[in-house]
């Protein structure tokens, strides 16, 4: 790894972290006064929900920048120059590594084993792309999904501040993440398949040896079918406030869930 994707990854915590720390409290006292009503536990949420959206946007927005204008990496998917990319990935990991550190210590009310694996594995995969300059396409590809992070974040600040279901910017919000998540997760994947099938016994894909295809085929699997769960849990809950369908009850059993999914889940599945 060289010295500027080590400073870039150093420097990105440390933003992250005043973020967190400063910067949200700051920001969200003066946007809502519902920051303040919320306990110390979900202010710990709230402000990393918040990072979590900064750094979305962040991502995401480069990664479109990387997809339209970087010739190189688009010309050679496993090879090319990964300069933007490499840059963006460093970014990415000084987040993980921010929250990674966020989660160790409020692991009493944060601590969730299959987030701590994420980050870990999303960080194992991202080693290669910082150190050997490997697969800038794909890894630039799978950033994209975090631009629909911020509308799964701001359905949880909706609900921390109390909005009713059926309040029009939560509906609103709802279709806007369904909407997003299959876009930037689901309507990519034959695009993204046809090109991974593309490299299949080339040079290049020789060159990468097992390490590297076994960690970058198996991992883009696994994140698939999540986000192939995870996109039809999100439709059924769309068309059931769209139609007003489950009454009392189903609006019981989805507060109840809520409450029980208080821990910090994964809301960026790179």
């Amino acid at each position: 790894m060289e010295t500027r994707e080590l400073t870039v990854v150093a420097g990105s915590f440390v933003g992250f972290q005043l973020l967190f720390s400063v910067a949200s409290p700051l920001l969200s006292y003066a946007i809502t006064p519902g920051y303040g009503q919320q306990p110390s536990t979900k202010l710990t949420e709230w402000n990393s929900r918040l990072v979590s959206t900064v750094h979305a946007l962040i991502v995401g927005l480069f990664c479109l920048y990387i997809l339209w204008f970087d010739d190189a990496v688009n010309a050679n998917p496993v090879w090319g120059d990964p300069s933007l990319v490499k840059l963006n990935v460093a970014i990415t990991c000084g987040y993980l590594l921010y929250d990674l550190v966020l989660l160790a210590c409020n692991w009493s009310t944060m601590g969730d084993s299959f987030f701590l694996c994420h980050h870990l594995a999303a960080l194992y995969a991202y080693g290669y792309v910082l150190t050997r300059g490997v697969l800038p396409y794909f890894a630039n590809f799978r950033l994209i999904s975090e631009l629909s992070t911020p509308f799964v974040n701001q359905r949880w600040f909706f609900e921390a501040l109390k909005y009713p279901r059926s309040h029009r910017l939560v509906v609103l919000n709802g279709i806007a993440m369904a909407v997003v998540f299959f876009l930037v997760r689901i309507a990519v994947m034959p695009s993204y398949w046809a090109s991974v099938f593309a490299t299949f016994g080339t040079q290049d894909f020789e060159r990468l040896g097992l390490g590297a295809q076994v960690a970058w085929i198996t991992s883009c699997i696994a994140l698939d079918i999540l986000n192939t769960v995870w996109m039809y849990k999100i439709a059924r809950g769309c068309y059931k406030v769209m139609t007003g369908r489950g009454g009392r009850k189903a609006k019981e059993g989805a507060e109840a869930s809520s409450s029980s999914d208080g821990k910090h889940v994964n809301n960026h599945t790179d």
